[in-house]
C-alpha cells in the first residue's frame, strides 16, 4: 500500500511538472523569437536542455536503483526551481550571443530536471504492478504518458497565454513559487525507498538486454522524426508565414499537445488486439510504417513541382494531426514495451538508458529542425522526418524475434 502511495506522489508531482515545463517551453520559443532569435537560434535555445537529457537518463537510472526514486524526483523538482529563476534574469537589451549562452546554460538544468522526474514516475509504475498483469501495465503506462502530454499541451496554452498576460519574467516567478509548493509537500508525504535496488554496480550502466538496446534505437529515429519538424518549424511557419499572434500559436500547439496525449491514453481501448509483448512488436511494426507515410505526402504537396490546389496552411494543419494521431499510438506501444521489458530489479536503469535513447533523439532533430528549416523549407524537415521513421520501424523488426523471449519474461523478470 505505501509503494502505490508513494507513486501517487511521484505522479501527481510530475503532472504539476510536466505543467510548467511545456508552459516553459513556448515561452521561451516566442520570447526570443520576438527578441529577433532566427530558427537556428531557437533550435540552439533547447540543444542543451535534449543534451542533458541523454546524460541525466544514462546516469538517473542509476542514481534511482541506488539512492531511491524519492531523491531524484526531488532533485529534479528543485533544479526546475533553480533554472526557471535563473531565466527570470533575462533581459531584452542584453546582446544576443549573451542572452544565447545564458538561457542554453539554464536550458541545460531544466532537461536535468524534467528528465530526473519523468525517470522516476516511468519507473515507479512498473513497481505497483506485477509482472502477470501485461494488459493492466499497458494501460497504467498509456494513461500515465497520455496524461502527461495532456498536461504539456496546457502548459503550451498556458505559456502564450502568462506570456501576453504577465511577461516572461512574472511568468517564471509564477512557475518557479508553484514548484516550490510542489517540492514542500514531496518532501513531507514520500517517504521509504521505492526503487532502490538491492545490489547495484557501475558495470550495470551497459549490461542491457538485446531487446532493450534495438527498441532504444528505434527510439532515437522515432523522436527525431517528430521534432525535426515540430520544434521549430511548425510554430514559426505558423507566426511568420501565417501571421498568427502567440497566443493563436500557443494554442495550436496546445491543442495538437492535449490530443496526442488523449489518443495515447485511449491507446489500450484503441489498440484492443495490443494485450502483450508479441501483440505489441507487430503494432509498433504497423503502425510505424503508416506514420512514416504521412510526413512524405505532406512533402509532395508542399512541393514547388506538385500541383495542388490546396493551400499550405490546410496542408500542414491536417498533416500535423494526422501525423499526431498515428504517433501518439505508435509511441504508446514503444513505452509499453520498454516497461515491459525492464527488469524489476533494475527498472529505473533500464527506463533510463531508453529516455536517454529519446533524448538523444529530441536533440538531433531539435538541431536539424532548425538547421534544416532555415535553409531548405519546413517541406525538407518533412522528408528528414519520414526517413526517420522508416528506420525506427526498420530497427523495431528484429524484436519480433523476441515474441518467445518476452512471453517468457512476463513470468521471470
Amino acid at each position: 500500500m505505501s509503494d502505490i502511495r508513494n507513486y501517487a506522489f511521484v505522479t501527481a508531482a510530475y503532472w504539476v511538472f510536466t505543467l510548467t515545463d511545456g508552459a516553459l517551453r513556448m515561452l521561451v520559443l516566442l520570447y526570443f523569437h520576438s527578441l529577433g532569435f532566427t530558427p537556428l537560434d531557437l533550435a540552439f535555445l533547447f540543444l542543451l536542455y535534449e543534451a542533458m537529457g541523454i546524460v541525466t537518463n544514462f546516469l538517473g537510472g542509476w542514481l534511482a536503483a541506488k539512492y531511491g526514486l524519492r531523491m531524484t524526483l526531488l532533485a529534479g523538482l528543485m533544479l526546475q526551481i533553480i533554472a526557471l529563476l535563473v531565466m527570470s534574469a533575462v533581459r531584452p537589451d542584453w546582446l544576443a550571443s549573451f542572452s544565447l549562452a545564458y538561457v542554453m546554460a539554464a536550458q541545460a538544468l531544466s532537461g536535468v530536471a524534467k528528465d530526473l522526474t519523468k525517470m522516476s514516475s516511468k519507473s515507479a509504475v512498473k513497481l505497483v504492478v506485477s509482472d502477470e498483469a501485461q494488459g493492466l501495465l499497458f494501460h497504467w503506462v498509456a494513461l500515465l504518458t497520455g496524461s502527461k502530454n495532456t498536461l504539456k499541451g496546457f502548459g503550451f496554452l498556458l505559456g502564450g497565454v502568462m506570456l501576453n498576460w504577465l511577461g516572461f519574467q512574472v511568468s517564471m516567478w509564477s512557475m518557479a513559487g508553484t514548484l516550490g509548493l510542489v517540492l514542500a509537500g514531496l518532501a513531507m508525504g514520500f517517504s521509504g525507498d521505492l526503487g532502490k535496488a538491492k545490489e547495484i554496480t557501475r558495470r550495470d550502466l551497459f549490461a542491457k538486454r538485446w531487446e532493450i538496446n534495438y527498441l532504444s534505437a528505434a527510439r532515437v529515429f522515432l523522436f527525431a522524426a517528430r521534432d525535426v519538424w515540430f520544434v521549430v518549424g511548425v510554430p514559426v511557419f505558423l507566426y511568420s508565414e501565417l501571421g498568427w499572434s502567440f497566443t493563436e500559436v500557443a494554442a495550436f500547439m496546445a491543442i495538437w499537445v492535449i490530443g496526442y496525449g488523449a489518443v495515447q491514453a485511449m491507446a489500450p481501448r484503441l489498440l484492443r488486439s495490443t494485450h502483450d509483448i508479441s501483440s505489441a512488436v507487430r503494432g509498433a511494426v504497423r503502425w510505424g510504417g503508416i506514420l512514416a507515410i504521412i510526413p512524405g505526402i505532406m512533402a509532395l504537396l508542399l512541393g514547388s513541382t506538385f500541383s495542388t490546389a490546396l493551400p499550405p496552411a490546410m496542408i500542414v494543419l491536417a498533416g500535423i494531426y494526422l501525423f499526431g494521431i498515428i504517433f501518439a499510438l505508435n509511441s504508446a506501444i514503444h513505452s509499453y514495451l520498454i516497461v515491459a521489458f525492464a527488469d524489476r530489479e533494475r527498472v529505473s536503469m533500464d527506463v533510463g538508458f531508453y529516455y536517454m535513447a529519446n533524448a538523444v533523439g529530441r536533440f538531433i532533430g531539435t538541431l536539424l529542425s532548425g538547421v534544416v528549416f532555415q535553409f531548405h523549407g519546413l517541406g525538407a524537415c518533412l522528408w528528414v522526418s519520414a526517413t526517420f521513421v522508416a528506420m525506427a520501424v526498420l530497427l523495431t523488426l528484429p524484436l519480433r524475434q523476441a515474441e518467445a523471449v518476452g512471453s517468457e519474461s512476463e513470468n521471470l523478470t
